[in-house]
């Protein structure tokens, strides 16, 4: 298998190569040449996850010179639970948060991790890890690279933007992790990456991302996709349309290839905030990034979605895609209802999901990505539902940890 750059200007690599470049030579985010398809009869069990990943990601490893050790790495990397959370026979949360943050990045930072310090080790190179984040990736990132050999990583922040438990997170690490509070927004942390990228007097530094542009970080995102449909249709014998909180689209564009792969998924709609770009495009046929929008789904706050240069590549992905937004007043209302309906506690993110999933009345199977646990949004989401929300013991765990950061203008220069 080999990957091309979406701007079609770089020579094809194999997985391992686009993985160590994050980005293509031309600024491009590299895509498979083609899709392949599984045959699931051959698929293990939805409940063996180290196992379905192997047997998902060994396509796009063919030839690589990690195919040999592509199982024991998802078996390194995926070691927590991912459960199905059903409201009702044909309703049900997938929950993504019980790694070591939190968060759905856990499933991408880790195999990612494993991964660039397998090929660190062989090549003896280093590298230096520039990963712009939102709220979450950057906190997951930080935690899967802590202490990991060869590699120097470097976390972007907004300043102000993410909430204080997020904070925490992303600040909490030494070693060899820097964090930096960007005096902007996220759009502007990922401008000051990819500014960064394209510095040829910065090439001594090795950079590469960490973000969902990353190969690395999307491709195992795929695999949470058919372990949750499998077990769907397994219970239900239809397919299941799946609602994605969506920001950066890496999420919905793994899912997208699962569904192309073979997995049983009828539909992807997409969830989003006050940040409705997508949803624009959808509407008018005319994609115009712009400034991203806080809102307290704060994750999915971003205005120009990275993700959506694949989407475009793999046009016929488009041709069906449906999105909707959800403001901060429909978000609030949205975990209130699902709690006093479900007695089910859901973040700000996992809100837009379940308020899409209620406006649709559909009578298929649907599953909503659950992208956060609640008690990294204490402050939005406890006043709401008047309840204390218990903190997972690994998070609590980095919650105390002390803080260690530095702020900065939105000038990338100042990272180095």
């Amino acid at each position: 298998m080999k990957f091309i750059s979406t701007r079609k200007s770089s020579p094809s690599v194999s997985a391992s190569v686009a993985i160590i470049n994050g980005l293509a030579p031309d600024g491009g985010l590299y895509v498979p040449e083609s899709i392949p398809s599984l045959n699931l009869n051959n698929a293990p069990s939805y409940n063996d996850y180290p196992a379905l990943a192997h047997f998902v990601l060994s396509p796009y490893f063919e030839g690589d010179v990690l195919e040999k050790d592509l199982y024991d790495i998802c078996k390194e990397a995926f070691t927590f639970p991912i459960p199905l959370h059903y409201h009702n026979k044909n309703e049900a949360v997938l929950e993504l948060f019980h790694g070591p943050t939190a968060a759905f990045k856990d499933f991408g930072a880790r195999f990612l991790a494993i991964v660039m310090e397998r090929l660190l080790t062989i090549s003896k190179n280093t590298l230096t890890i520039l990963v712009a984040t939102s709220g979450d990736t950057g906190g997951a990132v930080a935690a899967a690279f802590h202490k990991r050999q060869n590699i120097e990583v470097k976390v972007l922040f907004p300043k102000g933007r993410v909430s204080a438990r997020q904070e925490r997170q992303l600040t909490c690490y030494e070693e060899n992790i820097t964090s930096f509070a960007v005096d902007g927004s996220f759009d502007d942390c990922q401008k000051m990456v990819k500014e960064a990228f394209m510095d040829s007097a910065l090439s001594h530094h090795h950079l590469t991302s960490a973000n969902s542009i990353n190969l690395g970080r999307l491709l195992p995102q795929m695999v949470y996709a058919f372990s949750s449909s499998l077990e769907m249709f397994e219970k239900t014998g239809e397919k299941s349309t799946l609602i994605i909180p969506s920001g950066n689209v890496g999420n919905s564009c793994a899912s997208f290839y699962a569904k192309e792969m073979g997995a049983p998924i009828k539909e992807i709609i997409l969830s989003v905030n006050n940040n409705t770009t997508i949803v624009d495009y959808l509407k008018s046929g005319t994609y115009s990034g712009r400034a991203s929008i806080a809102t307290l789904a704060n994750a999915m706050d971003v205005g120009d979605p990275s993700n959506m240069e694949r989407l475009f590549h793999h046009s016929s992905f488009l041709h069906n895609m449906k999105a909707f937004s959800v403001s901060d007043e429909e978000i609030k209302r949205s975990i209130k209802e699902v709690y006093e309906k479900h007695s089910y506690i859901v973040c700000p993110h996992t809100a837009t999901g379940e308020k899409v999933r209620k406006e649709l009345h559909l009578n298929s199977p649907t599953i909503v990505y659950a992208t956060a646990h609640p008690a990294k949004f204490e402050t939005i989401v406890e006043p709401i539902i008047q309840k204390k929300i218990e903190i997972p013991p690994l998070l609590n765990e980095l919650l105390e940890k002390e803080q260690h950061f530095t702020s900065i203008t939105a000038d990338y220069h100042l990272l180095f």
